[in-house]
């Protein structure tokens, strides 16, 4: 899906940055913010940016000599366009996800939320893991932003923290893995089935 996103709309730089301001349609950026957390080189981003102004899908707005960039929200194809990357927007194309695996001791990493167009979700991942890297983890999650657009809410916690709060029947947890979700991985006997039995 991301390949035929990148072909309809002409390149990676420009699929990230619409589905950027598409996902964040109230928040104005300046072009270093826009660049950092969709991992793009600063000329590539202004290039995109130039020609999405030119449209007026984005405006760009002068604030004390600071420039700053915002979605137009009145752009004749905004509603389309935001329901056709939602739809897009799903975990398959978050090449990003299989790194999770080379984070560390991983029990557990389930998805919602953003990755499988679920609003509902009160978070897009829990992870479940003992002795990870914290800066790989940081890296992680910023390449998986600069996939999906947003920023992801994601609950870490570690084995004992979870089997705790499983066995407490602990609203948050319960709902989530209920409710619509994936697993990325699972290494926790009996989790499917008590699940499973609850229902």
């Amino acid at each position: 899906m991301a390949e035929v996103l990148e072909t309809l709309f002409g390149s990676k730089e420009k699929t990230r940055i619409l589905r950027f301001f598409l996902q964040n349609p109230e928040q104005e950026y300046a072009i270093e913010e826009v660049s950092k957390r969709n991992m793009l080189k600063r000329d590539k981003t202004k290039k995109e940016l130039d020609v999405l102004v030119s449209i007026k899908f984005i405006l760009l707005r002068t604030k004390k000599g600071r420039k700053s960039y915002v979605l137009n929200q009145n752009f004749i194809f905004y509603p389309e366009l935001k329901n056709f990357i939602s739809k897009a927007n799903i975990y398959p194309q978050s090449k990003s996800l299989d790194r999770i695996k080379n984070l560390g001791n991983v029990k557990l990493a389930v998805i919602s939320g953003a990755f499988i167009n679920y609003p509902k979700s009160k978070a897009d991942m829990i992870l479940v893991a003992d002795g990870i890297s914290r800066a790989k983890l940081k890296n992680v999650m910023s390449s998986l932003e600069a996939e999906i657009g947003k920023e992801i809410d994601f609950v870490l916690m570690t084995g004992d923290e979870f089997k705790y709060r499983l066995n407490m029947l602990d609203k948050f947890i319960l709902e989530f893995l209920e409710g619509p979700h994936e697993e990325i991985i699972n290494k926790i006997s009996g989790l499917k089935r008590f699940i499973a039995n609850r229902k």
